[in-house]
């Protein structure tokens, strides 16, 4: 493997408090999309079922069902791809680190990716079968190749990513619109008993025998991850995430155009019903992603945000809130737990909107709890261990 050493960018050296709020804000929101998988009949393969669309306010303008409606519009696919951005500032951050040394690139990265990729093989088999660490795993061998490569590089690579992906949801989105409506799909009899009354190792066996299917996702979204990655990369080299008045003019604009266009055009893909879902989410969702940094980021610059704090300390220990989260729901919710999906099914969804902020919150207290005593978060601890020669740093009297 070629190895490349380079001097470092210009870029502020000091932990960037935003990054932290912002990643505390993408666990969370990651869970608003991901706590109706938990709660559906059929759970992770009810996505494949078509059974997780959001109801139709128009048909049915309750307040039950427009609150969920809202509920899911502001998280689907927007804190996903809010989080992709924000491993790409990650990557581009050791990359940056790495150059102030004087070391090699990719050098040792390639290890980290590897054990990234274990950890979301492990957590795809005894978790959660929609994760998203092992497709990030692929897409930062890749990435971390072309940091070394120039800026006309990657930017050939970004847009040409970008347009391969807007292609194929395109075209994706097209064979929806003129392929005859087969109606509304009842979920898979066998998938709602296995998640409701089924045991944990048939859970497990299942998620393997249905591997490709259940991995769909980043393969169909690999172009989205990669220009994703890449904008990270790009908003990072651009001081948007910094504190100075470059900055926060950097994020006022991401807000005006984010938010001012991508609000109104995602409302329309969600109120155009299940033919423009894929659009929505993949499509249209990234640009409202970046509109919520430089909402983020402006509040944050201009008031004092209450719960900022505890949105920081949910990103700092991002990888073990992420992965608990999801174990929680799947405690909470299947019959291998408290069943409370098969419980409550039909109860209408304030039960699911509940579940979603008692988890946030037991999330929120006990990550500062956890860094009260520790610099880090428990399996950011067990990866600086496994990847770092050097001691892990001690708890803190």
């Amino acid at each position: 493997m070629a190895h490349t050493t380079l001097a470092a960018p210009g870029v502020t050296t000091t932990r960037l408090p935003l990054l932290d709020v912002l990643r505390g804000a993408a666990i969370l929101g990651t869970l608003m999309t991901n706590v109706w998988i938990f709660a559906s009949p059929g759970s992770e393969w009810g996505v494949l079922d078509g059974g997780l669309h959001a109801p139709d306010p128009l048909a049915d303008p309750s307040a039950a069902t427009i609150a969920e409606s809202v509920f899911r519009f502001l998280a689907d696919g927007k804190f996903l791809s809010l989080l992709t951005i924000l491993f790409g500032v990650g990557l581009a951050i050791q990359y940056d680190s790495a150059a102030r040394r004087g070391e090699p690139w990719p050098g040792r990265y390639p290890r980290r990716a590897a054990f990234l990729f274990l950890e979301g093989t492990v957590h795809f088999v005894l978790v959660f079968a929609w994760d998203v660490l092992m497709g990030y795993a692929v897409t930062a061998l890749l990435v971390a190749r072309l940091l070394a490569r120039s800026e006309k590089v990657r930017r050939a690579a970004m847009w040409t990513a970008a347009g391969l992906h807007l292609t194929l949801v395109g075209l994706v989105t097209l064979g929806d619109l003129t392929a005859a409506d087969p109606g509304p799909r009842a979920p898979d009899p066998a998938a709602v008993e296995l998640y409701a009354r089924g045991g944990y190792l048939d859970q497990i066996s299942f998620r393997l025998d249905h591997a490709l299917a259940l991995r769909v996702e980043p393969v169909f979204s690999f172009g989205l991850l990669v220009f994703l990655f890449l904008l990270g990369v790009r908003l990072h080299r651009a001081g948007a995430f910094g504190a100075s008045a470059h900055g926060r003019r950097i994020r006022v604009r991401m807000a005006g155009w984010g938010l001012g266009l991508g609000l109104p055009l995602g409302a329309a893909a969600a109120l155009g019903g299940p033919d423009f879902f894929v659009l929505g989410r993949y499509g249209i969702a990234p640009l409202i992603a970046v509109g919520y940094i430089g909402l983020i980021g402006c509040a944050l610059d201009r008031f004092r945000v209450p719960g900022a704090g505890a949105l920081g300390s949910v990103g700092r220990t991002a990888l073990s809130c992420y992965v608990g989260q999801n174990l929680l729901c799947m405690l909470l919710c299947y019959g291998i737990g408290l069943g409370l999906a098969g419980r409550l099914a039909g109860s209408g969804p304030w039960w699911v909107m509940g579940l979603w902020a008692g988890v946030s919150l037991v999330l929120v207290a006990a990550s500062r709890l956890w860094l009260r005593r520790f610099d880090r978060g428990p399996l950011e601890a067990v990866q600086h261990r496994a990847l770092s020669s050097r001691p892990s740093p001690a708890p803190r009297p």
